[in-house]
C-alpha cells in the first residue's frame, strides 16, 4: 500500500473522510462534527494510491497543537496508515512558530494506539459526542 500524506486546503475531501467515519459509521450527530472550527485549522489529508483515506486537522492554540479529527475509512485501517498521519500532524505543528507540546482527545478505545506514538493520557474519562475519550499529550 503506497500513500501520501500532505497538508491541505481540501476540506471537501476531509468532510467526506469524516462523514463517513464520525457521522455515518460512529453515530455522531452533524451538529457535532461540523463545530465551526474547520477555518481556524490546518488540515492534513492522507491519499492510498490517489484516493483520499484519512485525515486529521490542527488547531494551535498558543503552544499547544491540538490534533484533532483523525479518521481512516475502514478498508485502510490496520495498514499504519494512521500512525501516519499522526505523524504528519507532529511534523506539521513542529513547523509552527512557538509550539512545544501535542494534544489530543483520544476514543478510550484508541489509548494504546497514541501510547505507542509518545502520547502520555492524563485526566478523567469524559464524553465527547456520546464516544469515552480522554485526554493525552506529547512534547514535540
Amino acid at each position: 500500500m503506497t500513500w501520501q500524506i500532505e497538508q491541505t486546503d481540501d476540506l471537501a475531501a476531509c468532510h467526506a473522510l469524516r462523514r463517513t467515519v464520525f457521522i455515518e459509521e460512529q453515530g455522531v450527530s452533524e451538529a457535532e462534527e461540523v463545530d465551526g472550527r474547520d477555518k481556524d485549522a490546518l488540515h492534513v489529508l492522507a491519499h492510498v494510491e490517489g484516493t483520499p483515506m484519512g485525515c486529521a486537522r490542527i488547531l494551535v492554540q498558543g503552544s499547544v497543537a491540538k490534533i484533532g479529527r483523525v479518521c481512516v475509512l475502514k478498508e485502510a485501517r490496520g495498514t499504519g496508515l494512521g500512525a501516519a498521519i499522526i505523524q504528519a500532524c507532529l511534523n506539521v505543528a513542529r513547523r509552527q512558530g512557538g509550539v512545544s507540546k501535542a494534544k489530543l482527545g483520544a476514543q478510550t478505545h484508541a489509548l494504546a494506539f497514541y501510547e505507542r506514538l509518545g502520547f502520555a493520557a492524563f485526566g478523567p474519562i469524559y464524553d465527547d459526542a456520546g464516544i469515552p475519550h480522554r485526554d493525552m499529550e506529547r512534547p514535540l
